[in-house]
């Protein structure tokens, strides 16, 4: 059986007055219209005639999941509607969990006391960063303390928090990238979420870009930057749930979206670990069959490494399902 499947309902915009300077939601989402309880009922009944024909799941665990915008800046009613909603298949046994994500500064006592009188199970905040600089220089609309306030606000709730970063935007750097993920750290997560910057017509960062004041990151540095804040989450028990962007008839031209984004970041890790441990002419590598794939690497980028790299290196590849994800073991062969 299958251990999880998300019911995923796109609320594109609702309730955020903001302009952060890299959104454009009617891109990410590729959706231009509102989603009414009508529309989302009709998504939560099409998927479960898939995740539980006839009444009985087919799947461990059924989250519906509402995405897109800043579900708890919607008025309240709007809000209650949605979650009335959700909670009705949650206590028909068809849904186990509802999960929303939002920005932190929509985090207030009233809001919390009504996600959990509708029982709301993760909450996820998009912070983007915890550099002042990133934050002001993206039009975020906050400062650095309200991530953290909200977050324990969350936590003290009994939520799931899910934090979800971004790689590259403006004023972002390296250091910037790994303070975020260490003070995610601190803050102790569940799960998270890790996306590379991408530049997107008709947002300000666009026009930032077209101006000369902001420059995309190449490909490379941002798999590395991924790559290192990856292992920092995953290395303190956090799960990263996502690594990069869904691809789309809409996302898949812009600047910085590659459409094999988390195959580019595992085969980097993998390749790392592969080098790190090289005792010889001839290798054994090692990973479970979730991974083992990413010894490789995306169209065999890894093999190519290695042959230029380490001319007459030998590897062998052999699946052993008792290693962990994302761990590669080395023996000379």
């Amino acid at each position: 059986m299958k251990k999880h499947a998300i019911i995923p309902i796109f609320i594109p915009h609702l309730g955020c007055p903001h302009n952060c300077v890299f959104c454009n939601q009617v891109v990410i989402t590729s959706r231009d219209n509102d989603v009414t309880v009508s529309d989302a009922r009709k998504i939560i009944d099409e998927w479960l005639t898939t995740l539980a024909p006839g009444g009985k799941k087919a799947v461990e665990t059924v989250e519906v999941s509402f995405y897109g915008g800043s579900f708890t800046g919607i008025p309240m009613e709007k809000q209650t509607e949605f979650l009335r909603l959700a909670k009705e298949y949650k206590d028909r046994g068809l849904v186990d969990k509802i999960h929303l994500s939002t920005r932190p500064d929509y985090i207030t006592v009233p809001i919390l006391d009504n996600l959990k009188e509708y029982s709301v199970d993760t909450i996820e905040l998009g912070v983007q960063s915890f550099s002042e600089e990133v934050l002001q220089k993206s039009g975020r609309g906050h400062t650095r303390e309200v991530i953290y306030t909200a977050s324990e606000m969350i936590k003290d709730y009994g939520f799931e928090l899910g934090i979800q970063l971004m790689i590259g935007l403006p004023g972002d750097t390296y250091e910037a990238c790994i303070m975020s993920a260490e003070e995610t750290v601190k803050i102790g997560p569940s799960i998270a979420r890790l996306y590379p910057t991408v530049t997107i017509e008709d947002t300000e960062m666009y026009s930032m870009f077209e101006r000369g004041e902001f420059l995309p990151l190449p490909l490379s540095e941002s798999i590395r930057r991924t790559k290192d804040m990856y292992k920092i989450l995953t290395s303190n028990g956090i799960n990263v749930i996502r690594i990069g962007l869904k691809s789309s008839e809409a996302m898949n031209s812009k600047i910085g979206f590659h459409p094999a984004y988390k195959q580019l970041v595992m085969g980097e890790i993998a390749k790392e670990e592969i080098e790190n441990g090289i005792c010889g002419k001839e290798i054994t590598v090692k990973a479970n069959s979730k991974c083992y794939g990413n010894i490789f690497g995306h169209k065999g980028i890894n093999r190519e490494y290695f042959r230029d790299e380490y001319p007459g290196l030998i590897i062998h590849a052999v699946v052993d399902n008792s290693i962990p994800d994302d761990r590669y073991i080395v023996e000379k062969s």
